[in-house]
């Protein structure tokens, strides 16, 4: 009993640590926490169940169905605080929004619909994808400019049902394309990152409540998740971010640009080593 009951209390410091980590990531580099949460959930639930348990085995739609439920209370509290900073840009926000949402309906459907190993193999190709295209493709690694160019109503749309179908099929929020986006027509880091947040509120939304009906009649999960969503770790790690983006929110718009986006690159070669060597 006191062996449990000691792994149960590492387990809910380590969510607690990591929603810290995630509610920082999120305010300052438009994350989501996805990035944190996704591998983190991952390896956890794997170790902890066993790799062919019926956790283990649904361990990756866990993951990024948590991911996302966690996404839309961070997102909501940083593009809050980014509010205040007067860091948004809304009028490049809007038009994007609604197409998001409807994305991230069929991304979450089409996670749901094929195996765990799939999913996360698709998270560490975009990733790859990702680093390699923000390093080597001019646009990303630029010092900060005074204007941003608009977005045409086609590319709108083909881009916000894109990010919605990509960040809801992996769980992890719209900045891995919306900062590249965004920095390519102008965008600081800061203002890049800022936007980042609201346009990962629908994805979150639509997403979260995809992955709940899909599987709310699955009772092999057991009685603390709403489908796939751990309800347990949510809680740890929702409280985690509210701290973490406390701590965080004193740095909005601090950031020297360059530093800001070599940062916000190397995080994601940090993500891709963890989700390798937890494989």
């Amino acid at each position: 009993m006191a062996h449990i009951i000691g792994w149960g209390l590492r387990v809910y410091s380590v969510l607690l640590l990591c929603g810290g980590m995630a509610g920082v990531t999120t305010v300052l580099f438009g994350f989501g926490g996805g990035f944190v949460v996704v591998p983190l959930m991952y390896a956890m639930l794997v170790m902890s169940n066993g790799v062919d348990s019926v956790v283990g085995q649904s361990a990756m739609h866990i993951a990024v169905a948590t991911s996302t439920a966690v996404m839309i209370f961070a997102a909501l509290l940083s593009t809050w605080r980014h509010q205040r900073a007067g860091t948004l840009s809304w009028h490049q926000v809007k038009p994007l929004i609604g197409y998001i949402a409807i994305g991230a309906v069929g991304g979450a459907a089409a996670a749901q619909a094929v195996s765990g190993s799939w999913v996360r193999w698709a998270f560490v190709v975009y990733l790859v994808v990702t680093i390699m295209d923000s390093i080597l493709r001019p646009g990303f690694m630029q010092t900060e400019t005074s204007l941003m160019r608009p977005m045409g109503r086609s590319f709108t749309a083909v881009a916000g049902t894109a990010i919605g179908v990509i960040a809801a099929f992996l769980g992890v929020g719209g900045s891995v394309m919306t900062v590249p986006l965004m920095r390519r027509r102008g965008a600081s880091m800061t203002a890049a990152t800022a936007m980042a947040n609201p346009l990962s509120l629908p994805m979150a939304i639509t997403a979260t409540a995809t992955y709940v009906l899909l599987a709310r009649h699955d009772v092999s999960l057991g009685p603390w998740h709403a489908g796939y969503v751990d309800l347990r770790a949510f809680m740890m790690l929702a409280l985690g971010s509210w701290l973490g983006i406390q701590l965080a929110s004193t740095w909005i718009g601090r950031i020297p640009d360059h530093a800001h986006a070599k940062i916000y690159v190397l995080l994601l070669v940090l993500v891709l080593l963890v989700m390798l060597v937890i494989g």
